[in-house]
C-alpha cells in the first residue's frame, strides 16, 4: 500500500490554521528558528524491520491483522511511516528473520518508497531451523570453539547481506552469559568474545563499522558476557577505531544515568548511537517517551551539546534507531508515536540557551541551570516538529491521518487478518 500525497495534503488541509497559530506563538521565542527547523527535517530514525508485526512475550502473541508477510510489505509499511513523518527513511533488518533473497530486487523497491538501508543486525541468541549446533551456552563467547565459528561465520554472512543492501554497520548484541554462579568462567568468556569479535572485525569493509551493544541480564539472569557500557566500550577500544558502543535505552539497570554514559562516550569518540525504547521496569521495549520522556531530554541535551563540541552533523554522524516490541497497538501507530517523541526530545534539546547554561554551570549557579535546563523541556515544541515536517510534505498529525486514511483496514483486507510478521 502506498499513501498518495493529495491524501495528507487533504489531512493537513483540516489542521492549517490552528497549526499555524500553535507554531506562531512557539517560534516568536526560538531566536535560531530556521537553523532548529533545517534539522528537525535533516533528522530521521530507522525502522527496524522486526517492529513492523506485532509482539509477543513469554506467555502469549496476538496478531493485530495485516502484518507484512515478507520483507517486501515489511518495506512498503516502513514507506507508509515515512510518507506520513517524512523521518524514517531507512529500515534496519535482522537476519536471519529478514533475508533479502534478491538485493537489487529489494533495494529498489525501497528507493521507490524513498528509503534506504541502514545497520544490519546479527541473530545468535536463538537457533534457528536446520542449525548445526545451538546457542543454548552462548554464542561468540562459547566454550566450544565450533559453536564460536559458526557464530562467527553467521556475522560476516550478514555483512555481506550488508553490502548488497548498500548499509555500512553491523549491530551485534550477544544475549551470551550465564544464570548461576560457577557456570561460567568470566574472564575466559570475555576473551572468546574478543576472539571472536576480531574474526568479525577483520571482515569489515572498509568503510564499514561494528556496533557493539550490551545488555545487563536477559535471558540470562547472573551474569551477561556484554553487561554495561564498559565492557563494551573496553572491546570496542581493544578492536579498533571502526567498532564503537551501542546504547539501547532498555538495556540499564533501573535509574541509571543514561545521559552521562551517552556524554561520556561521546567524547571519547565511541558512541556509535541509539536503540530507542523506554522502559518502568527493565528491558520492556515501549514506545519511546511513553514512560520517561524526562531523560529522552536529558539524552538529547547531552548529544547536542557533544556532537557541537565535536562539529558533527546530527544527522548523519550517529546511527538512530527503533528497537520496540508492539504487543497490544498497532506497529505502525506506534512506530509513528516513537519517532515523534524522539523529535520531540531532540527539538527541545535544540532550543536550550547553551550559552546561559554554560555561564551558570561555571559559576556553579545551580537553580539556574536547572531553570534553563527545565525551560526548554516545558517549552511545547510539537508546533516546530510539525512545521518541519509538513515543510518536508509530511502530515501535520500522522498518526490521525493513519486513521483517518484507513491504513489498517486496507492492510488487513491485502493481507488477512491471521498474517503474522517475522521477529520477536
Amino acid at each position: 500500500m502506498k499513501v498518495e500525497q493529495f491524501k495528507i495534503d487533504e489531512s493537513n488541509h483540516q489542521h492549517k490554521n490552528e497549526h499555524q497559530r500553535k507554531f506562531d506563538y512557539v517560534a516568536a521565542d526560538v531566536a535560531n528558528l530556521d537553523e532548529v527547523l533545517q534539522k528537525l527535517a535533516a533528522f530521521n530514525i530507522t525502522i527496524p524491520s522486526w517492529a513492523l508485526g506485532t509482539g509477543g512475550t513469554r506467555f502469549g502473541r496476538f496478531s493485530g491483522g495485516g502484518e507484512p508477510r515478507s520483507l517486501e510489505e515489511k518495506i512498503e509499511d516502513v514507506g507508509v511511516i515515512h510518507a506520513l513523518n517524512r523521518s524514517s527513511d531507512s529500515v534496519s533488518l535482522h537476519i536471519p528473520w529478514d533475508i533479502p533473497e534478491n538485493a537489487a530486487s529489494i533495494k529498489a523497491l525501497a528507493a521507490q518508497v524513498g528509503l534506504r538501508f541502514d545497520a544490519v543486525n546479527s541473530n545468535t541468541f536463538q537457533d534457528q531451523k536446520d542449525q548445526q549446533l545451538s546457542y543454548k551456552f552462548g554464542s561468540l563467547h562459547h566454550v566450544d570453539k565450533a559453536v564460536r565459528k559458526q557464530a562467527v561465520e553467521h556475522n560476516i554472512q550478514v555483512i555481506k547481506y550488508g553490502v548488497e543492501l548498500g548499509s555500512n554497520a553491523l549491530s551485534v548484541w550477544l544475549s551470551d552469559g550465564s544464570n548461576f554462579p560457577g557456570q561460567l568462567n568470566f574472564r575466559k568468556a570475555f576473551q572468546n568474545t574478543l576472539e571472536s569479535l576480531k574474526e568479525i572485525y577483520e571482515a569489515l569493509p572498509d568503510d564499514w563499522k561494528v556496533w557493539v551493544e550490551y545488555k545487563p541480564y536477559e535471558p540470562n539472569f547472573y551474569s551477561t558476557t556484554i553487561g554495561d557500557w564498559g565492557q563494551s566500550l573496553l572491546l570496542a577500544n581493544k578492536l579498533g577505531a571502526k567498532a564503537s558502543t551501542l546504547v539501547d535505552l532498555g538495556h540499564h539497570l533501573p535509574n541509571t544515568n543514561i545521559e552521562q554514559i551517552v556524554a561520556l562516550l561521546l567524547m571519547e569518540g565511541k558512541l556509535a548511537g541509539f536503540h530507542f525504547n523506554d522502559s518502568k521496569y527493565g528491558d520492556d521495549d515501549l514506545t519511546v517517551g511513553s514512560i520517561n520522556p524526562y531523560q529522552l531530554y536529558l539524552i538529547f541535551n547531552e548529544l547536542v551539546e557533544g556532537m557541537d563540541a565535536r562539529g558533527m552533523n546530527h544527522a548523519k554522524d550517529l546511527g538512530w534507531m527503533i528497537d520496540a516490541s508492539h504487543n497490544v497497538k498497532d506497529p505502525v501507530e506506534d512506530l509513528l508515536q516513537s519517532v515523534e517523541a524522539i523529535k520531540i526530545a531532540y527539538a527541545q534539546a535544540l532550543i536550550v540557551d547553551r550559552a546561559a547554561l554554560l555561564e551558570a554551570q561555571n559559576n556553579n549557579d545551580v537553580v539556574r541551570a536547572q531553570e534553563i535546563i527545565q525551560e526548554a523541556y516545558r517549552t511545547d515544541v510539537r508546533p516546530l516538529v510539525a512545521e518541519a515536517r509538513l515543510r518536508q510534505g509530511g502530515a501535520l498529525k500522522p498518526v490521525e491521518a493513519y486513521r483517518q486514511l484507513a491504513v489498517r483496514e486496507e492492510l488487513i483486507k491485502e493481507r488477512g487478518s491471521k498474517t503474522v510478521a517475522t521477529g520477536l
